[in-house]
């Protein structure tokens, strides 16, 4: 496997005046093989979303860094998805510009406001269902493959996961596998990740704090789960996800693709994001010594 770094894991530093071209630097700088490329629609003055995707994936393999992912949102669950599934494709069109071979996008945030049917998650699938097929479509002719990944409440459990895999039933579209993510709703995430091996076409690289939902709130940084359990995002290697069992899980699957640090924590930004990716180089290696012989 492959060490990658998604450019959302300096969201803090982004937010106080670092630019992307500065959060690549680092990732460089960090001994990182790939840069995850997060982004939505907003565009510098003068520029398109394509010429904004291709100038950073040629600045990436400017200093050696692979660019494995194009990561976006996307809602597909509104009153009007036609006009989302238009928008989400001209990130496919962004992605296949900048020569990105892969793009994860969003599902659904939930029922939107003015929704009267059943608040079920049955409900919701043909919907997303035929929009998420719609987009692998047009991305498969763009040379692009597409994929989701287990996070939003409503589209997170493992067997919701399945079930969307199989209502889309398209070769192009994949499974972006977030290690951690299945915490939220209360899953055991080695348990979740297990059921979702074989879609398997990227993965992010996560560690969180779990107490139960009977102990008092311990305060900042803190969230709910689905069931009402607390759970913080932490360093990857220095919570209680079982982050090396996964891997080591995804490796003997036979995946061999890139692994991507997405650090979430409340610690400060560069020395989380410094310190997580030092487990997680450490852990990749190891594992790789195994399968590599």
């Amino acid at each position: 496997m492959k060490t990658c770094i998604s450019t959302y894991s300096f969201w803090r530093m982004m937010r106080d005046g670092w630019t992307m071209f500065d959060v690549i630097d680092k990732v460089k700088e960090l001994g990182a093989d790939g840069v995850e490329f997060v982004l939505d629609d907003s565009v510098p003055e003068g520029e398109t979303l394509e010429e904004r995707a291709v100038k950073l994936a040629e600045y990436a393999r400017g200093i050696g860094l692979e660019t494995p992912i194009y990561t976006t949102g996307a809602n597909f669950f509104q009153k009007d998805p036609a006009a989302e599934i238009k928008r989400v494709e001209r990130h496919v069109d962004a992605a296949s510009e900048a020569g990105i071979k892969l793009m994860r996008h969003d599902i659904t945030a939930g029922f939107y406001a003015g929704y009267e049917g059943l608040q079920t998650f049955d409900a919701v699938l043909p919907t997303v269902s035929a929009a998420i097929r719609e987009v692998a479509s047009y991305a498969q002719s763009k040379g692009v493959t597409t994929c989701s990944e287990n996070h939003g409440r409503l589209v997170q459990d493992s067997d919701r996961m399945l079930a969307v895999f199989n209502a889309v039933a398209h070769p192009n579209y994949k499974y972006l596998c977030d290690i951690g993510n299945f915490g939220g709703v209360d899953e055991d995430c080695a348990k979740a990740v297990s059921k979702l091996l074989p879609f398997i076409a990227h993965v992010h690289a996560k560690d969180c704090f779990w107490r139960s939902g009977k102990e008092r709130d311990p305060g900042f940084g803190w969230g709910r789960t689905r069931a009402g359990n607390f759970r913080r995002a932490t360093i990857y290697g220095q919570g209680d996800v079982p982050v090396f069992q996964i891997l080591y899980n995804i490796r003997s699957s036979g995946y061999d693709g890139f692994v991507s640090l997405e650090f979430e924590g409340i610690e400060e930004n560069v020395l989380g994001v410094t310190q997580s990716f030092a487990n997680l180089k450490r852990d990749i290696a190891e594992i790789n010594s195994v399968f590599d012989k």
